[in-house]
């Protein structure tokens, strides 16, 4: 997805397309964000995606996600851009299945003010918006944090960055592994090209073997139909009935009549 909701819903002509490319793509080849969860100089718990919903129900990609200049300051917000939320910046909230998690005081996530603070809209005792879920790491939610960090960032983090991409909103996934929750991928260094080039040298690997086994036994089947066509006119030959009746006169097998 390249354009995604940038059109406003209304598709762009070819000459806007055209423009849209020549400005926007570079800032995401050069200007893209990492965005993970998990606990400070741990492993990457969650790798957000486009799709990855926010504290506030709406997905990343409906979050600020393209700058012409990084902003320097951290950590980095990414502010929601769907008219009348007040989401100040994106903020992963953890499931359990398809529903999120509760807060202490019972409440869902959507009854809490997406507002800094997290206040419950249902009760006056809360006191913000705060999950007694202990993630698969085995460390509580609440010593996680949303991490949004440039390539150079999480390169120094020694964390894989992928290939460069035009794609929008496309936050921490490098590859297919990035879907998998890090307890499971457990991809704390390397890249996915390595691991990309390893796949196609098994599968390159695979379809020789299959080319060579299918050869075997294309030469296999003609040389068994030569040996059928000889044995075949060995029987047709002159005189061959003869030989097979004295042949089991000697042995001892009765002839056919």
């Amino acid at each position: 997805m390249i354009v995604g909701d940038d059109d406003g819903g209304k598709l762009f002509t070819p000459e806007q397309y055209e423009e849209y490319k020549r400005k926007v793509l570079p800032l995401r080849l050069n200007n893209r964000l990492y965005v993970s969860y998990g606990v400070p100089g741990g492993i990457d718990c969650k790798l957000i995606g486009p799709e990855t919903q926010c504290f506030c129900t709406h997905r990343y990609k409906q979050h600020k996600t393209d700058f012409e200049v990084v902003p320097s300051e951290r950590p980095l917000a990414l502010p929601c851009q769907v008219r009348g939320c007040h989401c100040p910046a994106y903020q992963f909230i953890p499931q359990i299945g398809p529903n999120p998690v509760r807060c202490r005081c019972k409440h869902l996530p959507q009854e809490h003010s997406e507002a800094t603070g997290h206040l419950c809209k249902k009760c006056t005792f809360c006191s913000g918006f705060q999950s007694s879920y202990a993630c698969g790491c085995g460390q509580p939610s609440s010593v996680h944090q949303t991490l949004v960090e440039t390539k150079l960032e999480r390169e120094a983090r020694g964390r894989p960055i992928g290939r460069d991409v035009p794609y929008a909103a496309m936050g921490g996934l490098t590859g297919f592994s990035s879907l998998l929750d890090g307890y499971l991928a457990l991809e704390a260094g390397g890249s996915d090209q390595d691991r990309e080039d390893g796949c196609q040298q098994r599968c390159s690997a695979s379809r020789i073997k299959e080319a060579s086994t299918k050869t075997a036994l294309i030469h296999c089947g003609l040389e068994g139909n030569e040996v059928g066509l000889r044995l075949k006119d060995g029987m047709n030959a002159p005189g061959s009935r003869g030989r097979v009746l004295r042949r089991k006169q000697v042995e001892g097998i009765p002839s056919e009549s």
